[in-house]
Parts: structure tokens; C-alpha cells; sequence
């Protein structure tokens, strides 16, 4: 972990924690930030764990997010941020990623960020935006403001589930195992093998993740 806490800044500094699985770019954006009498970069993490005791150590104003943090889930970001502004409701978190899809700008929000901005954005609009967040408004960049647009007028096709496919999802999003799912509905572990593929199938995903990940978008779960 790489946290610089600093308990003197300036009253009037926003507290600014970078979440990013990359070095470089925090340390780049550490230099970018605290060029700016009114922003303090207060600490720095890595992954989600890193993410949440630095939060909890240093009470930032602001958290800039990136929604890839490890190779194991590209869902971690979101959940990060929902954990984040439930525990501190007070918290602007300002997504900054390199990801750039129509329902992912959905998702951010509805998880609880204020709001969304690509990396390739230059700094006089990455400031304004970690200013407007911190005023309590929404701040997006030009492609994040237009996939948003984009995402409000095309809905994507829920796929038809039988009530026991529904139930696997459910227990799919509790992060059961076939096995433990076989247990709590009364059905073999080969049954449970057989809903999970039909689920994947119709949802188009390629791992179980992918699976709950699109039917939470969806509002299936």
C-alpha cells in the first residue's frame, strides 16, 4: 500500500484519495493535482482492500476511481464504489478509467459515483470535474456525457428466465458454488451445471461474473 496521510492540510483543500492498480498513473496524477493550492492528494491505493482502509484512515472529500483495478473481475471498481458511498455517504467518488461503454457509464452511477471521465481527458477538464463532484454535482466528460445519452434511449433485451433459472441467478449472485446451489434448491449438481450454461447462453456471457454482472444491468437480480 502507498499512502502518504497528511493530518495539516489546509482546511480548505479537498482531500483527494487516487485508486488505481497502475503506479505510474497515480504518481502522475499526484503531480497533475497538487499543483493546485486547492486540492491534496491524501493518500493512494491499489485494489479494493487497499481502497477502503485508506478511506477509512484519511476521510478524503473525493476518490478517483478506476474501474479495472486487477485482472480477477472487471466489476471490482463498481462494487468498490458502491461499498465506498454506502459506508460514507458524504464521499464524491469521480470515476477516471479507461473504459468507455454506454451501460458501464449507467452502472457507475447507479453504484454511487458522481461521476465519469475517461483518461484521456486533459487537465482543465479533470479539474473541473473533481470541483463540480465536490460541490455535490455530476461531472462527465463529452464521451462519457453522450454514452449516458446513448444509454438512456437503447434498453437492451431482457432474456426470458423460468422460475428456476431466476432462483440460480440469485444464488449465482450470492457467489454460491453449483454444489452449495444443488443444496439449497434440492437438485443435483449436474441440474445446476445444465441452468447455469442455458443462463450463460441467453445472456450471450462467457463466465459467471459476466452473468451476474449483466442480469444485476438488467435488473434481472
Amino acid at each position: 500500500m502507498t499512502t502518504e496521510q497528511r493530518t495539516h492540510a489546509p482546511t480548505r483543500a479537498l482531500r483527494i484519495v487516487l485508486v488505481d492498480d497502475h503506479a505510474i498513473v497515480r504518481h502522475g496524477l499526484r503531480s497533475i493535482l497538487e499543483r493546485e493550492s486547492d486540492l491534496d492528494v491524501v493518500g493512494e491505493a491499489s485494489t479494493a482492500a487497499e481502497a477502503a482502509a485508506v478511506v477509512e484512515q484519511t476521510r478524503p472529500s473525493i476518490v478517483l476511481l478506476d474501474l479495472k483495478l486487477s485482472t480477477a473481475a472487471d466489476t471490482e471498481g463498481l462494487d468498490l464504489c458502491a461499498r465506498l458511498t454506502q459506508r460514507h455517504p458524504e464521499l464524491a467518488v469521480l470515476v477516471l478509467t479507461t473504459f468507455l461503454d454506454d451501460l458501464l457509464v449507467v452502472e457507475a452511477i447507479r453504484h454511487g459515483a458522481r461521476g465519469y471521465v475517461v483518461k484521456d481527458v486533459d487537465t482543465t477538464e479533470l479539474l473541473r470535474s473533481i470541483r463540480a463532484v465536490a460541490r455535490n454535482e455530476s461531472a462527465f466528460d463529452s464521451h462519457a456525457a453522450a454514452a449516458m445519452v446513448r444509454s438512456m434511449r437503447v434498453q437492451p433485451e431482457r432474456p426470458k428466465f423460468t422460475e428456476r433459472e431466476l432462483r440460480v441467478l440469485q444464488l449465482l449472485a450470492h457467489g454460491l458454488s453449483n454444489r452449495e446451489i444443488g443444496g439449497e434448491l434440492y437438485i443435483s449438481e449436474t441440474t445446476v451445471k445444465f441452468h447455469v450454461r442455458n443462463i450463460m447462453r441467453k445472456m450471450d456471457a462467457s463466465s459467471r461474473a459476466e452473468v451476474v454482472y449483466e442480469a444485476s444491468k438488467l435488473g434481472v437480480i
